[in-house]
């Protein structure tokens, strides 16, 4: 299938505990982009959502936004260092012997010591966490692809609709070639008599000049180039996958044999053929740089 580069996808996943939500959107771009907007409790989890998104993404300038919302956040939990305690416990008995008074420590009195007791927010649990996100990355890039798609789906269609008239421009060009040199030696002959009146025409003569025409306007082969450039592209379409950068090459090279035409043209028809045919395959090039 053809995949668009303009491409939306949105999830949204919660429990008692967290709400992720994750939104992405995506426009053209050469070659991959991933911009991540995200908490930064999250960088942990960076380079696991960039491996993910790439399962799915080949091309475009991807925007996603994940957003974090933490029901435990007023859960505190209470902390005993006990190293520090003995630290203090071993001070209070060095100073009851210096200075010969009673060693009257208490838990409680130890408890109120600086740092020995601290608040601290309970520990997040990130492998709960990770579950819940790439459930929500995984669903939000399956629509995100969903939406690719069925914009190729349209892209494709036209592209094929476009292709069907540039053959038909081609085949015209093909048809009128034959008749530019024919029309040019009735025109030749004709001129050559009113020049020399009765006198015979030299055959040989007009032969050569007919033949050096012929070569000059000659475009049998950007015809053959031109045709076997359409169908590559209609094949390469129907076959599908991440087609753009090929195509868009293949577009190059239609409007290269499209402006030779055009330069060897000696007819207004043929000039106006090959006008048209540029015309009709700028628009494929403007179409193909929204394919992934």
């Amino acid at each position: 299938m053809i995949r668009s580069m303009t491409g939306f996808g949105r999830c949204e996943k919660a429990t008692d505990q967290y709400k992720i939500s994750v939104e992405m959107k995506a426009v053209n771009h050469r070659y991959l982009d991933l911009g991540i907007k995200m908490p930064k409790r999250f960088n942990y989890f960076e380079s696991a959502i960039r491996s993910m998104l790439k399962d799915y993404i080949q091309r475009g300038k991807v925007d996603v936004f994940i957003n974090y919302e933490d029901y435990t956040e007023k859960k505190l939990c209470l902390k005993y260092n006990k190293a520090l305690a003995a630290e203090y416990v071993e001070c209070f008995r060095k100073m009851s012997e210096e200075f010969a008074i009673k060693d009257d420590v208490t838990a409680g009195l130890l408890g109120r010591m600086p740092e020995v007791l601290t608040m601290e927010q309970a520990p997040e649990d990130e492998e709960a966490i990770w579950k819940l996100l790439s459930e929500a990355m995984e669903e939000a890039a399956r629509q995100f692809v969903d939406s690719r798609t069925r914009e190729g789906e349209r892209l494709k269609e036209d592209l094929l609709g476009k292709l069907d008239y540039m053959t038909e421009l081609v085949a015209y060009v093909e048809r009128r070639s034959p008749g530019i040199v024919a029309e040019y030696r009735a025109r030749l002959e004709e001129k050559v008599r009113e020049l020399l009146g009765g006198t015979v025409i030299d055959e040989g003569r007009i032969a050569t000049e007919v033949t050096i025409f012929a070569d000059k306007v000659c475009v049998d082969e950007e015809i053959v180039r031109l045709k076997s450039h359409i169908q590559h592209t209609r094949d390469e379409l129907t076959a599908g996958g991440p087609v753009g950068r090929k195509l868009d090459f293949i577009a190059q090279e239609m409007n290269r044999e499209a402006n030779t035409i055009l330069s060897k043209a000696n007819d207004i028809e043929v000039s106006d053929k090959a006008i048209a045919l540029k015309t009709e395959i700028e628009k494929v090039r403007e179409q193909i740089q929204n394919i992934e």
